[in-house]
């Protein structure tokens, strides 16, 4: 059988199925008790043997190589299984008990921005009014200029100067 199962011949293959089935699956099913798992396990079996068929190395019987198969797929599976398993029980005692910090983090972004504002305002008005325009609304150099009817370079200048006193004084928070 195990010649003509590497020759391709079909009958060969549906016999090995016939002969066998029955037994890997009631091995697998001793050891997961889990009835569609187990049809499963010996269906990848019998799918790997006859993708394999023609590079099959068996050394015993046919019937040995397959409960060696099936065996290491239920291990494999049983490997998953717990890791799953553990999966489930972190996530599910994260969803019992979660940590909310959003109130925490508005009040640090209010306190950080109440900082920045405040650090802002030190600086010369025009250059005050070039950040603001730049990072409150998210103008455009182009748009400071035409705005402030003032030069591109100047533009670029007093944000220059101004990330360079908000890095300065500022840079310990970060």
């Amino acid at each position: 059988m195990l010649i003509c199962l590497k020759e391709g011949k079909i009958s060969a293959f549906e016999q090995a199925y016939e002969l066998y089935w029955s037994n890997l699956y009631s091995y697998a099913y001793n050891i997961l008790r889990n009835k569609m798992v187990c049809e499963e396990i010996v269906q990848e079996t019998f799918l790997s043997l006859w993708n394999k068929r023609e590079r099959l190395h068996i050394t015993h019987s046919l019937k040995a190589y397959l409960l060696t198969a099936v065996k290491f797929q239920v291990l494999n599976y049983m490997r998953s299984e717990k890791v799953r398993k553990e999966y489930a029980a972190v996530y599910t005692a994260f969803e019992k008990f979660p940590y909310d910090n959003s109130n925490e983090e508005r009040i640090y972004l209010s306190d950080l921005e109440n900082l920045v504002e405040s650090e802002v305002s030190k600086l010369p008005h025009k250059c005050q009014q070039v950040y603001r325009l730049s990072r409150n609304e998210h103008q455009s150099i182009k748009n400071i200029a035409d705005l402030l009817n003032i030069s591109h370079k100047t533009v670029e200048n007093h944000l220059t100067k101004a990330l360079k006193q908000l890095r300065s004084s500022l840079g310990g928070l970060f």
